[in-house]
């Protein structure tokens, strides 16, 4: 039955005020796209919830419709997980935005999917606690969740897979089912908090997460160093954790990179590779950190390291690390960003970097590469004409190679970005064998395939 069949939209009306259920063109406009550079599609309508009753009753509505669900957070992922290629309902989470339940002495917290991590360290403050993951963009809770997402810290606190003890998760066929506990660990049953992360909307959709926490570091000491060379940057990296050093965040920035951190953020940092560390810990043992830290990337022809512990100096450090793309973005006017990603093993991290850096030399992009480095995970950020079919044809191109040469190394097509519709064309390569338990999973959850249509897993009935 066709979506803008008047009985749907009013059996919605049952249950939903007039405000919750919208065709309005600009709503419809902004969930038609994430910020990649995918093509954009239009659902139907958006619904906005405000409780899990009511994504319960939309979740029913649309299995006895057959519509496609498409759950949405901020729109802020990169591999085109949000676009509604088979229209229907988009479910916007942002009513569904509050903090529960802070459990400070088991360090964990319950929250709403549309909770963003800004939010909800804003709420921890007051506890002395904060949430680790941090991917950059101020994404919600439940789209980080959904894609497994990481970041700056995951070196030190592990990426979003690693931070949740619970979730509460509407099926496809509306059952409701909390696939962990508050315990620390377990070893009753299969772990569903890790097949529901990193999932993508395709098995459900998430109305509560119960995540873990941490106790606020006694102190903070951020450091920028220069490189001669992407290598000599990158070997510093794995001397630091080869050395024991508890760094809790460790980035590398290209030197083209420097260069749109400079003209962007008016700052004045050397134009060339660099790592942007940081250390949390005591006094004692943080000075010891440091100075550790200066004998080895000396080993490594560091040109020059500056050690900050003032607080606005270090976030000011953190934000041009963060805007990145946006000066890439605000550098090329007309040009439209394509952000890209994999991960290999630690000890292929340098070469894969150097063979990024030729290909995109090779093919005469414009393009930085910047990177989590200390869990080998690296990006390219291209800018790109959309209306050259021969500029995208070479971005398309180098995305196939740096993900060839990730796989054959080891590695994954996507450390972080998730696969969405833009990274599906790898899963088989990747997966082997593997990708037909995921689609039988895939199947035996979401039957008639409502949940987030033709993502991640390319779902056939052939295939199965």
């Amino acid at each position: 039955m066709n979506l803008t069949d008047s009985n749907l939209y009013e059996e919605l009306r049952t249950f939903l005020k007039e405000h919750q259920v919208s065709k309005n063109e600009t709503q419809i406009e902004q969930h038609s796209h994430d910020e990649s550079y995918h093509k954009v599609s239009p659902p139907d309508l958006v619904v906005f919830p405000e409780n899990t009753d009511e994504v319960n009753a939309v979740v029913n509505v649309a299995n006895a419709y057959q519509t496609p669900i498409i759950p949405y957070g901020l729109g802020t992922s990169l591999e085109g997980h949000v676009i509604p290629y088979d229209h229907g309902i988009t479910i916007d989470f942002s009513q569904m935005n509050k903090v529960l339940v802070v459990r400070e002495k088991d360090f964990l917290v319950k929250v709403q999917p549309g909770v963003t991590r800004s939010q909800l360290n804003k709420e921890l403050k007051k506890y002395g606690l904060f949430f680790s993951v941090d991917p950059g963009a101020d994404a919600t809770l439940g789209g980080m969740a959904a894609t497994n997402a990481s970041g700056t810290t995951s070196v030190k606190y592990g990426v979003m897979r690693d931070q949740v003890r619970d979730l509460e998760v509407v099926l496809a066929n509306g059952e409701l089912i909390h696939t962990g506990s508050l315990a620390q660990k377990s070893s009753s049953g299969y772990n569903l908090n890790s097949l529901f992360v990193g999932s993508e909307g395709t098995l459900g959709c998430i109305t509560e997460l119960t995540l873990k926490v941490y106790g606020i570091p006694e102190h903070v000491v951020a450091a920028r160093a220069s490189f001669p060379s992407v290598n000599d940057a990158v070997e510093a990296v794995v001397s630091i954790l080869q050395a024991g050093v508890p760094i809790a965040r460790v980035e590398l920035v290209d030197e083209p990179s420097m260069k749109q951190v400079n003209m962007f953020s008016e700052t004045h940092y050397k134009e060339q590779p660099t790592l942007f560390l940081e250390f949390h810990g005591n006094e004692a043992g943080l000075n010891y950190d440091v100075e550790f830290t200066k004998e080895i990337v000396a080993d490594h022809q560091c040109e020059e390291i500056l050690f900050e512990q003032d607080n606005a100096v270090r976030n000011r450090l953190w934000e041009a690390r963060h805007n990145l793309a946006y000066a890439y973005v605000h550098g090329n006017p007309g040009k439209k960003l394509m952000v890209t990603d994999v991960c290999v093993p630690i000890s292929e991290l340098a070469g894969a970097i150097e063979h990024a850096r030729e290909k995109v030399n090779e093919l005469g992009l414009n393009g930085g590469i910047t990177g989590h480095v200390g869990d080998g995970n690296y990006h390219i950020l291209l800018m790109m004409d959309m209306d050259d079919p021969n500029e995208v044809k070479k971005a398309e191109q180098l995305n196939e190679q740096i993900v060839d040469y990730a796989l054959q190394r080891g590695g994954t097509c996507t450390g972080e970005h998730g696969v969405g519709v833009g990274k599906m064309k790898y899963q088989q390569r990747e997966h082997g064998e593997a990708l037909r338990v995921m689609k039988k999973i895939k199947s035996a959850l979401d039957e008639k395939e409502i949940l987030n249509p033709h993502k991640l897993v390319h779902q056939k009935k052939t295939d199965l």
